[in-house]
């Protein structure tokens, strides 16, 4: 699946050399680097920024606390973090509010996650990494790969424009939505059925829930998609607008003003940020993020969490996704400079397997996340044969375990589709909402 150039590669003299060279140093790349580092691997891990800095994605799942048990962090990210017990759901077509709590999904035991600054968690999983021993380099931004039958040679750009480059037996792209091996490749494809943008910032003074809910992540639907409410433990408050591009689109004014208008049009949301102040008037925003790769690996390269896919925000999966995808990477690591090609190859196959099902189990629920028969769901939640609990062991991130909740998944799958044939109208006019919204998209990418 990828080109080679031997000639080439041998007749470049790398500066630098090691077993593993991972790309990228947030969440999956720097975990990944920790695990192979404390197995006496030699592992440079290179960063095109500078820790702290800034990163969307501040909502964690009760799935990652076992991962930080294992990296030994799990003290620190609960002293930076704000207690996450479970989600409240907000729509314009219900008087109520919905709660939902992690601690009803199959497995008890994993009954709440944290709200964190993801600025603060990935320094902390970069400093663990060099702490474990892995070379860990900040500033230096890898533009050029070749690949042979012994590795890797990839040239680094550092900060101060000077170049070098790097040999290594295999290489892992942890470069999140730069998708170095994907872009090489030509292999990152636009997700069919997301299609979606985002707007974002954190304000100061919104009100929140109170006591043990405070909190909880908070999703508000509106007419054009749907908001996150993330409370941090500083005091901030992370607000964040998933729509159709072609809404983002349409904008005819500074990005803040049009954030606000935003806003404006979920009065529920609008008024718990009543009295709030935009921090810094920084509104972010980006536009048809959703993607998926045809592959995840090869002979001599993985690709971690976001490198790989990312799918919408909605669940907040990404850290989850990109910190189990690198303990998934560390027996097939292992595999190919250690144990042969047989083995390689048959963890290559289960990386492979492991990778894919992540993005997979999210995305049936985010594919119909604005359709009205999943948000009646969600605004009115039980639990026959289990199924409440099925679904809030996927959206704990419980997916990869052996909590066996795929029999009552079924089962609420099929009362969605039953659910949906009863209500034709309704049905169609979602389905057909949503093509056009696509179509549009389309037409304006053209």
């Amino acid at each position: 699946m990828h080109p080679t150039n031997p000639a080439a590669a041998a007749a470049s003299q790398p500066d630098f050399s090691c077993d593993v060279l991972v790309v990228g140093g947030g969440p999956a790349g720097a975990t990944l680097a920790t695990l192979l580092a404390r197995k006496g691997c030699d592992v440079h891990v290179l960063e095109k920024e500078h820790h702290p800095r800034f990163h969307i994605g501040e909502s964690l799942l009760p799935a990652n606390v076992a991962l930080f048990d294992q990296l030994g962090v799990r003290a620190e990210v609960e002293k930076m973090g704000m207690a996450k017990w479970g989600v409240e759901f907000v729509s314009p077509h219900h008087e109520h509010q919905s709660f939902v709590e992690f601690a009803d999904a199959l497995d008890k035991s994993q009954p709440y996650a944290w709200q964190v600054r993801r600025s603060e968690l990935d320094q902390l999983l970069f400093r663990t990494a060099g702490q474990a021993g892995a070379r860990t380099l900040e500033g230096h931004r890898a533009r050029e790969v070749q690949f042979d039958a012994d590795g890797a040679l990839v040239q680094v750009e550092r900060e101060d424009g000077s170049r070098a480059s790097w040999r290594c037996r295999y290489l892992v792209d942890a470069t999140g939505r730069d998708t170095l091996l994907a872009n090489k490749f030509k292999t990152k494809q636009k997700h069919p059925e997301h299609n979606s943008s985002a707007l974002f910032g954190h304000f100061t003074g919104a009100r929140r829930l109170e006591g043990k809910l405070e909190g909880n992540i908070t999703i508000f639907w509106f007419d054009h998609g749907w908001f996150w409410f993330i409370p941090l433990a500083d005091g901030t408050t992370s607000i964040g607008a998933v729509v159709w591009p072609y809404y983002l689109k349409s904008r005819s004014k500074p990005l803040p003003e049009f954030f606000r208008d935003t806003i404006a049009m979920c009065p529920p949301l609008a008024d718990r940020l009543r009295d709030a102040q935009l921090v810094g008037e920084q509104v972010h925003a980006t536009g048809n993020y959703s993607y998926l790769g045809t592959h995840c690996v090869g002979e001599r390269y993985a690709m971690l969490g976001d490198a790989y896919a990312f799918v919408d925000p909605v669940f907040s999966s990404g850290v989850y996704l990109a910190m189990s995808s690198a303990f998934a990477a560390l027996p097939l690591v292992e595999a190919t400079l250690q144990r042969g090609p047989a083995a390689a190859a048959k963890e290559r196959a289960a990386f492979d397997r492991f990778t894919r099902k992540g993005p997979k189990e999210f995305s049936w629920f985010i594919y119909r996340v604005t359709n009205p028969t999943m948000r009646g769901f969600f605004m009115d939640p039980r639990n026959p044969l289990r199924m409440k609990e099925a679904v809030l062991t996927v959206l704990a991130g419980d997916v990869h375990g052996r909590t066996p909740f795929r029999v009552p998944l079924t089962f609420f799958k099929g009362l969605y589709y039953l659910s949906s044939f009863a209500h034709p109208v309704r049905t169609w006019n979602a389905w057909r909402r949503r093509r056009q919204n696509i179509r549009e998209l389309d037409a304006a990418v053209s």
